[in-house]
Parts: structure tokens; sequence; C-alpha cells
């Protein structure tokens, strides 16, 4: 996993939840190519952002999806 220190630089469009509605307390994605994924916090569009292969991308949504 690997980072960037200001998510606005990278060339991607971002999407977050339609279940966020208007609410901005969200974690965005972007493609940014065939095999990464950015993840950021959408109140900090400057602000850090992950790059998680999609792999991981898949572990991630099902680690926090998973009833406990």
């Amino acid at each position: 996993m690997n980072h960037v220190d200001d998510a606005s630089t990278l060339p991607v469009t971002w999407r977050k939840s339609s279940a966020s509605a208007a609410q901005s307390d969200c974690v965005e994605c972007g493609v940014v190519d065939d095999q990464t994924v950015a993840v950021r916090d959408s109140k900090r569009s400057t602000g850090p952002a992950l790059l998680l292969g999609r792999h991981q991308l898949a572990l991630f949504l099902k680690a926090v999806t998973e009833e406990a």
C-alpha cells in the first residue's frame, strides 16, 4: 500500500457513496489506473490519499461490510 500527500494532485474523478447524501463525512474513491484505486477523506480534498491495489480494496471492503 502506498500513499500520496496531496490527493488533489491525482488525475482521477472522485466518487463518494450515494448513501452519503449531502453529508461531508465520507470516503471517496478514484480509479488511478487498471490496478490502482485511490481513497481519501472527502473533507480533506488536498489531504493524503491511500493507493490500493484492486485486491487490497476488495479485502478492505469485505472487512468493513461483514457483520460482526
